[in-house]
């Protein structure tokens, strides 16, 4: 019977996780991967992941820095199967933006995002959009901290060079 409960009480804690973090999880796999529906399956992939490990996750120091982990290395595995080089369509981004934004600069910025490897838009997502360090990045992608520099400063003025045609009428 103890077992049971521990169980039922795991299952709770793990369902609010999901619930505090699923949202946070969404958004960081829709910016990496720039499709709705290939963020959902990546956020559901990395909780059940989660889910199945969940005992060695909840222990850990940084559960949340755990699941953003899992969810990186879901993507980075994903974008290495053949049949993830489809490209998707601008039609595929989001219904709406976020508050207080240009639509079509958040666009814009999207699809000058998606024209990057997979590997420097994961470093811009986690050190800009998810305010990480250099060292929490290098630590989540497995890589030195030179290298996180390296990559974000190349992919940053990748960025700017794509945005550049665009600033006159994106930006006021």
């Amino acid at each position: 019977m103890a077992v049971g409960r521990r169980r039922a009480e795991e299952r709770r804690e793990f369902e609010e996780f999901a619930h505090a973090r699923g949202t946070a999880l969404f958004r960081t796999a829709l910016l990496l991967c720039g499709d709705w529906h290939l963020a959902e399956d990546l956020t559901q992939t990395a909780l059940a992941r989660i889910y199945a490990s969940w005992g060695r996750v909840r222990q850990a120091d940084n559960p949340v820095a755990y699941a953003r982990t899992v969810l990186l290395r879901c993507y980075l595995s994903h974008r290495r199967l053949r049949r993830s080089s489809e490209l998707p369509g601008l039609d595929l981004l989001p219904e709406q933006a976020a508050p207080d934004s240009d639509p079509a600069l958040r666009v814009a910025l999207l699809a000058a995002l998606a024209e990057l490897p997979p590997k420097d838009r994961a470093v811009l997502v986690l050190r800009y959009w998810e305010d990480r360090s250099v060292e929490e990045t290098a630590a989540e992608l497995q890589l030195s901290p030179g290298t996180v520099r390296v990559r974000a400063l190349r992919a940053l003025t990748r960025l700017r060079r794509q945005l550049a045609p665009h600033l006159d009428t994106l930006v006021p």
